[in-house]
């Protein structure tokens, strides 16, 4: 019997997705090796075209789809497949929502060794237009004589040519080709690399990095645009702390919890939430499962400009709020001031090297609130568990980290888990962003 011949890379071939992996791809196996496969879904039957071959794995495109899953859907986008900002538009939102489930649970089983005692029902909020924060690509294509605005293609290398963004804030999602034309008629139109956008309740904010100064000309045309569509428009010239308002004359940012009556300012290139409905559902969550009450003292590490930290302190005796970017912390105590809460302190410390003995670490508490980076907050729960909290709770944006930290606290400190559920923050992605309560066992 002679061997199967090698298949040549433009070869179409028929194949079945048996799974997908957390980062949205359809999992297929052909001949012994598994090949990953963009924009299919589980149980489907596709044709597709081999691109790369790694070390361990193949890589496909799509040719067509033969036989759809029911949770198949037309994607909304008219740039989905080729931009790389979304991966899951094709799917229905509810299978998106439980496959972020699912991977949140496998990470705890398979990383974590370890499995809640209850699985939290997910968080939701809108799935369109829902983005406030955003980091837009600004690239000057000579061959399209054209400066193209917006997220970069799905292999990474270039930016999408991209008409409008329908998870971006309607605000700026709908006038990506308008801001393309707008830096096309600036001097220095090679010489913005990107755009921040940040929006607030009641205002939409533009930060221009610009990689020389500008010309008056340059700022008059970036201001008119401002004021013709109500946006607050900042230069870059450096880092994120060189930001500056250059129209108009005097404007913020802010985004209110109501339940908690509590309004939080911040400047466009502070980390926030992207989806404002989701995070009004995540802090009450937050909140009713840490449970703080009227005589407890909390820890609150991550901090941020207080989005959990005042909450919290709403509820609680005292509330300690510890971030690393000492920017934030002043940005927490002055907001801290504008709602009139008084019961809150706010320390700088970096939270991501563990330290012999931190300022918080040598007190006690009796509940605390994690929301680390991705990275995780590995290097600092001993020093939580030894602050004799009763009751953690931690919010996570990336579901291989928490389940590494929750075996830390489970098999290490003593801890058991009691809860972890999903919060879909970014729809159409592979993000997963989860919340999961701990007791002392």
């Amino acid at each position: 019997m002679s061997r199967t011949q090698p298949r040549t890379k433009a070869e179409p071939l028929t194949v079945h997705i048996d799974s997908m992996t957390h980062d949205g791809r359809g999992v297929a196996h052909v001949e012994g090796r598994t090949l990953l496969v963009a924009g299919v879904l589980p149980g489907e039957e596709v044709s597709v075209v081999i691109q790369r071959k790694r070390k361990d794995h193949d890589e496909a495109t799509v040719a067509a789809v033969l036989r759809a899953a029911p949770e198949r859907v037309e994607p909304r986008c008219a740039h989905f497949g080729v931009c790389g900002g979304c991966s899951l538009q094709h799917m229905a939102a509810p299978a998106q929502i439980h496959a972020k489930q699912q991977t949140l649970l496998e990470n705890l089983e398979h990383i974590g060794k370890v499995a809640p005692g209850q699985v939290l029902p997910p968080l939701t909020g809108p799935h369109w237009g829902y983005r406030r924060r955003a980091r837009l690509g600004v690239k000057y294509v000579r061959k399209k004589a054209k400066v193209l605005v917006g997220f970069r293609e799905k292999q990474g290398r270039y930016l999408a040519d991209l008409a409008r963004c329908e998870v971006l804030h309607p605000a700026v999602g709908e006038r990506l080709t308008e801001l393309g034309a707008l830096i096309q008629g600036l001097a220095a139109f090679e010489r913005i690399p990107q755009i921040e956008v940040a929006v607030g309740d009641a205002a939409v904010a533009l930060v221009f990095r610009n990689l020389e100064p500008l010309s008056e000309a340059d700022q008059a045309r970036l201001k008119s645009f401002g004021e013709a569509h109500g946006m607050q428009i900042y230069l870059q010239p450096q880092g994120p702390d060189s930001a500056y308002l250059l129209w108009p004359e005097a404007g913020a940012l802010s985004y209110r919890l109501p339940e908690f009556d509590i309004e939080l300012f911040f400047r466009p290139t502070d980390f926030t939430q992207v989806n404002a409905e989701v995070n009004r559902h995540m802090v009450s969550r937050a909140v009713d499962l840490l449970d703080p009450q009227p005589h407890e003292r909390v820890l609150d590490l991550f901090c941020g400009i207080g989005n959990f930290t005042l909450p919290l302190a709403r509820r609680a005796a005292e509330v300690v709020g510890v971030e690393g970017d000492a920017a934030l912390i002043e940005r927490a105590r002055a907001n801290a001031q504008h709602n009139g809460i008084g019961n809150v302190r706010f320390l700088a410390a970096d939270l991501a090297a563990a330290q012999a003995a931190p300022a918080w670490g040598e007190q006690a508490f009796d509940k605390v609130l994690l929301d680390p980076p991705r990275t995780g907050a590995d290097a600092v729960l001993g020093q939580v568990a030894a602050t004799g909290a009763g009751r953690i709770v931690y919010v996570s944006c990336n579901p291989a980290t928490l389940a590494r930290d929750a075996g830390i606290l489970v098999h290490d400190h003593g801890y058991r888990l009691v809860s972890a559920g999903v919060m879909d923050m970014f729809p159409h992605t592979a993000h997963v962003e989860s919340i999961a309560l701990f007791e002392r066992a």
